[in-house]
């Protein structure tokens, strides 16, 4: 049998997809998935659920890192990649203006009317670096202000604007660009005044640790950039799109409205990667000043067709089944049941966030058995605890989570937006059960927790 089979490729080779990557691909993920037990085989996925080949169902609430917004196949997304297909529309020719770009950009501006312009391009990493390329050409200057632990990216200059090290490590040099502590609006200020400055990039809500902003930074960092000339960057790569339920979290805070503005992840409806960077008409105009730089910044695949499809029925899906009123009033839930559990749980210390994007900090205990153990842990490696706590919940409860960031005691909740109070319930009942464990003193968790204490140790 000759020609390409994807269903039959799939049937005769699907159970070496361990071996494929430890063989081929990054070989620390098999080994990591197989020594924490997520090495599961999921068969199929729809909405918030995968499923086994048991047929069993585990329940979403990571959405790939916050791709999945409207969950795993949404039938009208779905719909639109096969029309688009079915099309043979000419895509990609480079010299010509096909549609779809422009109707998925009036779409986005209409979610931030007081910006002009949108560049389209193919992941949140690509998003940051077309901002910071735009603001240091807008502004003539070369430095822009970024905040430790902030995440946004990880091609070079992404990087540069990366606040942990552990990620920036053997990578230098980077730009020459500098951290602040979130919130500082102090720090920001002796910075600008140096006079080159030419942006402070910042995520609404940090997603390493799921830190909000400080009420009113977002205001008065944008009063203090502009009285300097410089210009405000808001990267809503993981917050945008409704997750915290408002379409773009920094209009949580009122009369904030940034220069330059990164989307991406659920705006591909989870098929076609895409990422784009919304900016006012003056910015865009500066970069693309004359016909002899129409291509001064550009990506080979950005705008296909295929990606502005999956934008353009994400949007439409998201007002259709008011999807950012719905994030918001189950993110309240849900938030509100966990907040109810810290004083019950002396491990558990703080439940925060907007929307559904929850963080869960666990902390220090103060009975004298717990806290021995606790010390155990944080001796070997920081964050043990907070993946003790992920494990169970997929291996007995068969709920997918992750920690959220190396050497952090904190477990972030991003599920697909599209969750009810069925899953909420869930969830709940489920991480009540892994605290209970927690704090009984014994049993399979703590085990488990002696477990990774090796593995930690071995890998120092």
């Amino acid at each position: 049998m000759t020609g390409f089979d994807l269903v039959r490729l799939l049937a005769e080779r699907g159970d070496e997809r361990y071996d494929l990557h430890a063989r081929h691909l990054n070989h620390q993920l098999p080994r990591m998935l197989h020594t924490i037990g997520f090495d599961k085989v999921y068969d199929r996925a729809e909405g918030a659920y995968f499923w086994d080949r048991d047929g069993r169902d585990y329940l979403d609430m990571l959405a790939g890192f916050g791709v999945m917004g409207l969950g795993r196949h949404h039938p009208v997304v779905r719909q639109a990649l096969h029309d688009v297909l079915d099309a043979g529309l000419a895509d990609l020719t480079r010299f010509d203006c096909q549609p779809l770009p422009g109707l998925l950009a009036e779409k986005l501006l209409g979610h931030a009317p007081h910006l002009d312009r949108v560049f389209f391009g193919n992941s949140g990493t690509e998003a940051v670096e077309t901002a910071l390329k735009f603001a240091r050409y807008a502004t003539g200057r070369p430095r822009i202000v970024y905040c430790t632990h902030a995440f946004h990216g990880l091609t070079t200059g992404s990087l540069s604007v990366n606040g942990e090290d552990g990620f920036r490590d053997g990578f230098a040099p980077l730009l020459p660009d500098t951290a602040i502590e979130l919130g500082d609006l102090a720090a920001l200020e002796r910075e600008v005044r140096r006079g080159d400055v030419a942006g402070f990039v910042v995520e609404p809500i940090q997603g390493k640790g799921v830190h909000p902003t400080p009420p009113g930074f977002l205001r008065a960092a944008q009063e203090l950039l502009h009285r300097h000339k410089a210009l405000l960057i808001a990267d809503e790569v993981q917050t945008g799109l409704g997750r915290t339920g408002d379409f773009f979290a920094y209009q949580h805070e009122e009369g904030v409205a940034p220069d330059l503005v990164c989307v991406a992840k659920a705006l591909s409806g989870g098929y076609v990667p895409v990422g784009a960077t919304l900016g006012k008409d003056w910015i865009f105009k500066k970069v693309y000043s004359s016909m002899d730089r129409v291509l001064v910044h550009s990506a080979s695949f950005g705008a296909n067709a295929q990606a502005m499809a999956a934008g353009l029925a994400v949007l439409t899906v998201m007002e259709d089944e008011e999807t950012v009123a719905h994030a918001r009033h189950t993110g309240d839930l849900l938030r509100s049941r966990l907040a109810a559990l810290v004083d019950r749980y002396e491990l558990l210390h703080d439940v925060r966030g907007r929307g559904l994007m929850i963080g869960i900090e666990f902390g220090r205990p103060k009975s004298l058995g717990l806290r021995s153990r606790w010390t155990m842990l944080q001796a070997a490696r920081k964050g043990l605890f907070a993946q003790m706590v992920v494990v169970p919940l997929l291996q007995r409860h068969r709920i997918l989570t992750q920690v959220s960031g190396d050497h952090l005691e904190v477990i972030k909740l991003i599920p697909p937006l599209i969750i009810g109070e069925r899953e909420v319930d869930r969830f709940v009942e489920a991480f009540t059960a892994v605290m209970d464990d927690a704090h009984g003193g014994g049993g399979l968790m703590w085990d488990f927790g002696r477990t990774l204490v090796k593995q930690a140790l071995q890998t120092h």
